[in-house]
């Protein structure tokens, strides 16, 4: 009686290697089918599509850290795609759905794309393949799903019978598309999605948002997306802005004539100081450091 021989690992190992980039790839369908469908004037599943390639984008990091498959040429391929996906199909939506076709309106959608390329490459430089708890910027990914949703939401009851249907959001749409794009270069830290797990609070708040969320896709997806695509961008402001506050206050507090030194990186690349008391010294056998590029006050 014979065996079937045993499948190879070496083939095994690169199936699993392929799978995250495959996931990828399926984003970058996703991205460009929005565009097809919004210049057919369907921008409701051109925001699908966006949406759809949202999600494959959060699956395709988690797949690859969960097998240890991931690496550069991921991390490259994930930027490329994203451009496409949360840069040139969210900004063509707008400029189909919105903007004069005649005009010079397209600068908008040029603005949004460069700043989410320009994000990208901030991103793959300073944060990607490193352990984190909040992004510096506006993730592109919420940017883009903000503008691709609009449409979903300006369709819906709770926009029509409210008195935001009757804002000039054709103007208005303008200085959202700025404000997202200045985000998303900005230092303003935004919180990292939870991993799911049962084993922490902050795994179980991570497998709360994804239920909701998978509950809102199906049940809810005109209502919800847009109005939380909003609010998390608010969420970043206004905990920026809060904790601006609370680091100015500190430093009014403080001993004036004190000399700064710094103890610890902060989110969104601030770094929180003490002071050292006037007149306090070092001690003779230890000689002041040389100022180095870790050490040295921002």
């Amino acid at each position: 009686m014979t065996h079937p021989a045993p499948r190879h690992p070496t083939k095994r190992r690169r199936a699993v290697v392929l799978f995250p980039s495959g996931l990828t790839l399926a984003n970058l369908f996703f991205g460009m089918f929005a565009i097809v469908a919004a210049s057919r004037s369907d921008f409701y599943r051109a925001g699908w599509y966006v949406v759809l390639g949202g999600v494959a984008d959060m699956l395709d990091g988690r797949v690859a850290r969960a097998t240890n498959t991931g690496g550069r040429f991921g991390e490259e391929l994930d930027s490329l795609v994203d451009a496409v996906t949360f840069g040139v199909a969210p900004s063509l939506i707008m400029y189909f759905a919105v903007f004069n076709r005649e005009g010079w309106d397209w600068l908008f959608c040029f603005a949004f794309t460069a700043a989410v390329v320009l994000r990208l490459a901030r991103f793959n430089v300073e944060q990607a393949g490193t352990a984190k708890t909040y992004f510096q910027g506006l993730p592109s990914p919420a940017a883009g799903m903000t503008l691709a949703t609009y449409y979903w939401f300006s369709q819906t009851p709770l926009y029509q019978e409210t008195i935001i249907a009757n804002l000039p959001w054709h103007v208005l749409l303008r200085y959202v598309i700025l404000a997202l794009s200045f985000l998303m270069v900005s230092n303003v830290p935004y919180p990292v999605m939870p991993n799911v797990s049962l084993r922490s609070v902050r795994g179980v708040v991570g497998l709360l948002l994804v239920v909701g969320g998978i509950a809102a896709l199906i049940f809810l997806p005109n209502q919800f997306f847009f109005p939380a695509a909003v609010l998390y961008v608010a969420f970043g402001l206004a905990r920026a802005a809060w904790l601006g506050l609370l680091e100015r206050r500190a430093g009014a507090a403080a001993p004036a004539g004190g000399v700064r030194e710094i103890v610890g990186d902060q989110p969104g690349g601030r770094r929180r100081r003490r002071r050292r008391r006037p007149g306090a010294s070092r001690p003779p056998h230890q000689p002041p450091p040389s100022p180095s590029p870790e050490s040295s006050p921002e």
